[in-house]
This record gives structure tokens, sequence and C-alpha cells, in this order.
């Protein structure tokens, strides 16, 4: 089982941008993204973590069983398709995304408090702070 945690944030809306990704195989950390990204607002960063998330992860063949952590209500509602997306630069990055999870096996995209997701918090926090 892998376990995906993600988050992306803006310091201001827009403002200086970050994603932070942490992923676990069977409780054991495999690799953690922690990167700034420029200026954009907090939902680009989000599908930006997601994405880089995506890349790392097919770069190294992981494929099966992946469970993705968002404390986004609105992306997992859209890349679940329970929401249209309606923002042209969302949009871009949502195909993107979708493109990218298409190329994974088993996937489940889920909803988690904000407290469940401090780890991938604080690597948004560390990459904007440096």
């Amino acid at each position: 089982m892998i376990k995906v945690y993600c988050d992306g944030g803006a310091r201001g809306n827009p403002g200086p941008a970050a994603v932070g990704v942490v992923v676990y195989e069977n409780d054991k950390k495999i690799f953690e993204i922690s990167k700034c990204i420029g200026t954009a607002t907090n939902n680009v960063a989000e599908y930006s973590a997601i994405i880089a998330a995506l890349n790392k992860l097919i770069e190294l063949d992981i494929k099966n069983d992946v469970i993705f952590n968002l404390d986004s209500e609105l992306v997992v509602k859209q890349l679940n398709g329970n929401y249209r997306v309606k923002d042209t630069k969302l949009k871009q990055l949502y195909v993107s995304a979708i493109g990218l999870l298409s190329k994974l096996e088993v996937v489940k995209i889920t909803h988690i408090k904000r407290e469940d997701n401090s780890y991938a918090d604080k690597l948004v926090n560390n990459a904007l702070d440096k």
C-alpha cells in the first residue's frame, strides 16, 4: 500500500507558492518533495503538488495500490469527477493530473482533515521559509 500526502500553499492568493509531498510504503517513508513553484494561487499549488507526486511515482515505477490524501476538498472533488473545473489555469493542471493518474493501475483520492496532512504542510512552509 502506497500512501501519498500532498499539499500546496501560497502566501497571498496569488503569492509565493510551494508544494509538499510525502510518500509512504507500508508506513515507511520512501520519498518527500518540498519545493517552491513561483507565484501561484493555493489551488494551482495543490494541483502542482499532485503532479509532482505523480511524476515521481511514475519515475520510480510505482503504480499499484496508491492512495492520495489531500486536504483540498475542491481538488479531491474535481479529480473524482464530482465537480467541474471551470478555471482555465486549473483546467490545464487538471488535464495533466488526470493524464498522469491514468498511468497508475489502482488509485484512490481521498479528502483528509488539515491536521492529518501536517507533514506535507510542513514541507510547504519549509520551502517558503528558505
